[in-house]
């Protein structure tokens, strides 16, 4: 087929489909490896010129007094290979960063778990501590009311182990009690916002991880395009044959 058209017309077409934007280097080169003709076209300086120029226009090192055929298909060969890289690097520092990010959410998590943890053993310790302080104020009361001396006893001795003023300690460990409630339910609310952080940098390390830099080259791309067109032939097949 491609025997038929002459070269000039042929290298008119490339031409006019690199002016539309419509032939990128991708298809280019995609037509180059059709047949020896095309390769030979698909390597002229007048088609690759414009595409380096438009692609990179701000990082062009070439001499337009150059004749030799092939130079700017080269020129855009090497600095397509140094933006795939530039990208690759960028790519692989915004996965470190967000792996960094993870880890130190992961620190902080553990952190305020360790400090509500705390705080709960301090309620428990006062919470145990005012029941029995309501225990020596029910046997005080009682020793105003006549009862058995085994019982009276009994209360005595507990009334007599309090050191403390029993309304000043009762006072105290209520501030404290509202005190580790305050601190529990800030680290609460500190845990449910770090763990929902935690959680949006693990999708995003995910998505980062799933969708790479997809202007490494498409040739990353085609094994999965090669494997689902032929499940489609499948079908298809299968399709006819019922």
């Amino acid at each position: 087929m491609t025997w038929v058209l002459p070269d000039e017309l042929w290298r008119r077409i490339m031409e006019i489909g690199i002016e539309s934007k419509t032939l990128d280097h991708k298809s280019l080169c995609c037509l180059s490896i059709t047949c020896r003709r095309l390769h030979h076209l698909a390597g002229d300086d007048t088609l690759w010129s414009p595409l380096l120029l438009s692609d990179f226009p701000f990082d062009v090192t070439y001499t337009s007094s150059s004749t030799s055929n092939g130079i700017f298909k080269s020129l855009y060969q090497i600095r397509y290979a140094r933006g795939r890289e530039q990208k690759r690097l960028a790519h692989r520092r915004a996965v470190l960063r967000i792996e960094s990010e993870i880890a130190e959410r992961s620190r902080k998590i553990q952190e305020i778990e360790h400090h509500s943890f705390e705080e709960k053993e301090k309620l428990n310790k006062a919470v145990s501590e005012l029941v029995n302080l309501h225990r020596i104020r029910q046997a005080s009361v009682a020793l105003n009311v006549w009862q058995p001396e085994i019982i009276r006893g009994r209360q005595r001795q507990i009334v007599q182990q309090s050191s403390v003023p029993i309304e000043f300690r009762v006072n105290s460990l209520q501030m404290e009690l509202n005190l580790c409630k305050q601190q529990i339910a800030g680290f609460d609310k500190a845990l449910r916002v770090e763990k929902r952080r935690l959680n949006a940098a693990k999708e995003e390390l995910a998505s980062v991880k799933y969708h790479p830099i997809r202007d490494f080259g498409c040739t990353s791309f085609q094994p999965n395009d090669c494997r689902t067109k032929p499940k489609k032939l499948k079908r298809t097949s299968n399709a006819s044959r019922d």
